[in-house]
């Protein structure tokens, strides 16, 4: 496996992380909606996971945590779940909210090599690997909730006696599905024009040379 990565990978990587940080910093990546938001930030990580794979995926998921925990303390606005978490433990808001995007985009690198030996078709790999990088991120990010302040009062009072999964379910349902979708589309649209400019290298060298045998 050629661990090298070109120049092209490198700046949309820089690219990536760029747009992570103008989403963070502006109402462009977030749409509030009660406690929660529906966030656009995994589209960027999915992106880098399919430009650069597992190392790509990383750098722009540890990205994406960073700006969510600050706005544990308002860097960057101010969430409400985020502040009332970090007045807990702020050790444990940390982890909520960075690991779950580190690991997120570490497995969409691994997923997107996964899913192309599966396919030749370009746009469903790539969708596919969007579609997940909301679904990992919704999935994670919960379940750290509940594993780490299910029993606080605050938590508690969120989950208003439902059992686990009815109140995931219910607490996400909406923001979920707009995030899924929205991942999708653009993460198969995006990679599959980055895949047409010849700007997915090494996807292009090796179907390439696979056509001259």
């Amino acid at each position: 496996m050629n661990k090298k990565f070109t120049t092209s990978q490198i700046t949309l990587l820089g690219l990536m992380v760029a747009i992570l940080l103008l989403m963070a910093y502006t109402p462009l990546g977030y749409l509030n909606i009660g406690p929660l938001a529906i966030s656009f930030n995994m589209i960027p990580v999915a992106i880098s996971a399919i430009t650069m794979g597992p190392v790509g995926g990383a750098v722009a998921g540890a990205v994406f945590g960073l700006t969510s925990f600050g706005q544990c303390i308002g860097i960057g606005g101010l969430s409400g779940m985020g502040a009332a978490l970090f007045a807990i433990n702020p050790t444990f808001a940390f982890i909520q909210r960075f690991l779950p995007r580190l690991v997120d985009g570490i497995l969409l690198g691994y997923i997107f090599r996964g899913v192309r030996k599966k396919t030749k078709n370009i746009y469903v790999s790539c969708a596919v690997t969007g579609f997940l990088s909301a679904f990992l991120n919704t999935l994670f990010f919960m379940g750290m909730l509940v594993g780490l302040f299910g029993n606080t009062e605050y938590v508690q009072g969120l989950m208003g006696g439902k059992n686990v999964i009815v109140f995931i379910c219910t607490f996400v349902g909406v923001n979920a599905v707009c995030e899924m979708l929205s991942a999708t589309v653009v993460t198969g649209a995006v990679g599959a024009a980055l895949y047409k400019a010849r700007l997915l290298p090494g996807l292009v060298k090796k179907e390439s040379t696979a056509a001259q045998a």
